[in-house]
């Protein structure tokens, strides 16, 4: 009874958080519950091995990514199409939330290991080494995958940069 107690005090704890980084991962808030909720399951089943974990919630981070990852690799998106194209925000109050969402679009264009790494680096603040620990790949491959990743959201958010180049002194 203690164990359901103390699975309890952690879930408690931190779903929050793990909610939070789910959401970063999946882009949408009912899958990324649906992860949670998948990522604590197996946790549940395997508590004794998660409370022998150093960190027990980096052992959860990282079922919650490779749950999210398996899901990937079996799932198909395809592409939305839609009649008219969306027009983007003028700059009033709602720039903020226009960003944001802008930024969401660019992570939901990466491939879901690419995501997932700039999600542990950039918004989980992990290291290198730890981002490296949570997936189960070198260091090197994190750094890849780090900068091919920002690359990617950086083309996404800036299609057209203006060479330096083609700018004449007036």
């Amino acid at each position: 009874m203690s164990t359901d107690r103390e699975f309890t005090a952690f879930v408690v704890a931190h779903e929050a958080a793990l909610l939070r980084t789910a959401y970063l991962l999946t882009g949408d808030r009912g899958h990324a519950e649906d992860l949670v909720q998948t990522a604590l399951a197996r946790a549940h089943r395997h508590w004794a091995r998660v409370q022998r974990a150093d960190v027990p919630v980096a052992y959860v981070r990282r079922l919650l990514v490779n749950c999210h990852l398996s899901w990937r690799r079996r799932l198909w998106h395809g592409e939305q199409v839609l009649e008219t194209l969306p027009e983007r925000p003028a700059g009033d109050w709602q720039d903020a939330h226009a960003l944001a969402d802008e930024l969401r679009r660019a992570l939901d264009l990466l491939s879901p290991r690419a995501r997932a790494v700039l999600v542990l680096r950039f918004y989980e603040d992990l290291t290198e080494t730890e981002t490296a620990r949570v997936l189960g790949c070198s260091a090197s491959t994190v750094r890849t995958h780090t900068a091919r990743g920002l690359s990617a959201v950086r083309r996404a958010l800036d299609p057209e940069p203006t060479p330096l180049t083609d700018r004449r002194p007036s």
